[in-house]
């Protein structure tokens, strides 16, 4: 299986060549401002499955567990990427929305449900975790 995608303006490209290892949409506020939307939805991926060609920014913040998060858009259009987190280094995320073919993804729970904006209709289909997922889940 080999996914691929990039960004809005074509710099930035993409491709996957093994199944995603987590797919969720995530709710929290960091996603939520970082995306201008009401959730990201997300694949992660083994890093070492992801050739990236073209040279994405990143922007580092904290996240809740205190570690960065490192979030890669393209620096001529302003799309949204990728993601590193030091809490899982071997792999990356990637926004399921800059997929050539976004029906490839599939969500499996929401994260962060609790955050959700009121007017956000959450797939009530998927797990729900009011927070992060607990872990092995």
């Amino acid at each position: 299986m080999t996914m691929q995608g990039g960004c809005l303006c074509g710099a930035i490209r993409y491709q996957c060549s093994q199944k995603p290892i987590l797919q969720f949409n995530c709710h929290c506020r960091d996603c939520q401002k970082s995306s201008g939307g009401p959730y990201v939805p997300i694949a992660f991926f083994a890093m070492e499955s992801v050739t990236i060609s073209g040279e994405p920014r990143y922007f580092q913040s904290l996240g809740r567990s205190g570690k960065a998060i490192r979030r890669g858009f393209c620096p001529n259009c302003g799309s949204r990427l990728f993601g590193l987190l030091d809490i899982m280094p071997a792999q990356i995320a990637i926004s399921a929305g800059t997929l050539d073919d976004p029906a490839m993804f599939r969500p499996r729970a929401n994260l962060f449900a609790s955050h959700a904006a009121p007017w956000d209709h959450l797939d009530n289909t998927l797990t729900t975790f009011a927070d992060n997922a607990p872990q092995g889940a």
